[in-house]
């Protein structure tokens, strides 16, 4: 197994040196399953995955979770456990020519000593379908082990074929409790990490760090790096300086990745939820994220559609002016329409009549007969239409007293059916009034 902190010799396996300059969180690698910290849903003792790869069986596995959480640590204890040659592989850089010279190469590890390959290819989603294939046949008849690390859904980034030999294996981002254990480690241990150093860190200090780095040991480990580097023996690490190593933190976005997704869906829910506080801070830490604020812009739309309603009809007119005033205004001063749109989405009183009322005219209209439409409500313009009946019987409403008309509109098979029932909030209490009035004038007329 190829160890952070270790020089790897030339086929791959470690040689067992010390690399003095190695990042802080190549030295911290956890060297055995005791040490990996923060999976215990799939990892934990006991854990049907755990007791696999302690007794070598792991097989080919696609781990999936964000950046610094341990994918790379991972592959290389499944290796380590069942005995097996390590090859990375990068997706990013290699292409179908790298791919068959690694299964050529393991192939003839494998006639050299017995042992087979497990092939770690980071970031495998950006690999095409043809690099992807060229892994099946071998991973099928056993004479690889195929890892693949990647952020995306491998549901939409891996194809099929690929996908239903492998398990997928979620990973979380670190909890807070583990972030810290690691620093502390990191703090602590004299032969790969700061202790040699005599280094402490503020609690304030810690739990800082601990929050800014997301859940990614990586990125937690070199904010300590950082924060090592401007202090002199034996300091002690405050909240000042690692705020300062973070000031230039790129925060976390995928413009077409799960994450991308997962911010524009809690917007959406927040604003559904009515909850205004949170639905300002997501509409901002996706703008923050880099995310295009026209998508933002069509989410405020959609809810307004979807969840005000006709609650408020005025939201859609509110969304939509937002939409054309960050077309015409652009960033940053775009975000102050938005976020406008966003209060008064949030606080608008919701309903999802209209919603339901869509879903059960589409049933109607897919399950049931194509049913005729009525010969009254037919235009008659021509003679022969007039002959057949096209037209006779149509009321005119606005020649009606009431200004409704006692004439069914629907099928005769669907007379009396309700799709559209409006709520008690909002506007919509006043439509329900509309409504029955109508009904009652219809009746009478």
């Amino acid at each position: 197994m190829g160890l952070f902190g270790e020089v790897p010799s030339r086929d791959g396996e470690p040689a067992g040196k010390p690399v003095a300059l190695a990042p802080l969180a190549e030295r911290m690698r956890p060297r055995t399953l005791a040490e990996y910290l923060g999976q215990d849903v799939v990892l934990g003792v006991g854990r049907a995955l755990r007791t696999a790869i302690e007794q070598g069986k792991a097989g080919s596995l696609l781990l999936w979770g964000p950046p610094g959480v341990g994918k790379t640590t991972l592959a290389r204890l499944i290796a380590q456990h069942a005995n097996l040659h390590f090859r990375p592989l990068s997706a990013v850089l290699a292409g179908v020519a790298q791919v068959r010279e690694t299964v050529a190469e393991a192939a003839q590890l494998r006639a050299r000593d017995g042992r087979a390959t497990l092939v770690f290819i980071d970031e495998i989603h950006r690999f095409n379908k043809s690099q992807q294939d060229a892994f099946l046949p071998h991973v099928e008849r056993g004479e690889l082990v195929l890892v693949g690390a990647t952020t995306e859904n491998p549901s939409f980034a891996i194809n099929g074929a690929l996908l239903s030999r492998c398990r997928v294996v979620p990973l979380q981002a670190l909890p807070p409790a583990a972030v810290e254990r690691l620093v502390r480690a990191a703090l602590a241990d004299a032969e790969r990490g700061l202790g040699v150093r005599r280094l402490a860190i503020e609690d304030a200090a810690l739990q800082r760090l601990v929050l800014l780095a997301g859940g990614d040991g990586r990125r937690a480990l070199g904010c300590l790096e950082a924060c090592a580097a401007s202090c002199v023996d034996g300091e002690t690490i405050g909240v000042e300086l690692v705020v300062e190593a973070f000031q230039h933190r790129a925060l976390q976005h995928d413009k077409d990745g799960d994450l991308h997704y997962d911010l524009l869906s809690a917007l959406h829910k927040s604003l559904r939820n009515s909850d205004v506080q949170a639905s300002v801070y997501w509409l901002v830490r996706a703008i923050e994220s880099g995310a295009d604020p026209i998508h933002c812009a069509r989410r405020l739309v959609a809810v307004a559609a979807e969840d005000v309603g006709l609650a408020d009809p005025m939201a859609m007119q509110v969304a939509v002016s937002a939409l054309h005033a960050l077309q015409f205004l652009g960033l940053p001063e775009g975000r102050l329409p938005l976020t406008e749109a966003a209060v008064y989405l949030a606080a608008a009183p919701k309903s999802n009549a209209v919603v339901q009322a869509i879903g059960a005219a589409a049933a109607a209209v897919r399950d049931g007969a194509q049913h005729p439409v009525p010969l009254h409500l037919r235009n008659a313009t021509t003679g022969l239409a007039k002959d057949l009946g096209h037209g006779q019987g149509y009321v005119y409403a606005h020649d009606t007293a009431a200004g409704v008309g006692r004439m069914e509109c629907l099928p005769a098979e669907l007379r009396g059916a309700v799709f559209f029932t409006p709520g008690e909030r909002g506007f919509e209490a006043k439509l329900r009034e509309r409504m029955a009035e109508n009904d009652r004038r219809r009746r009478d007329s």
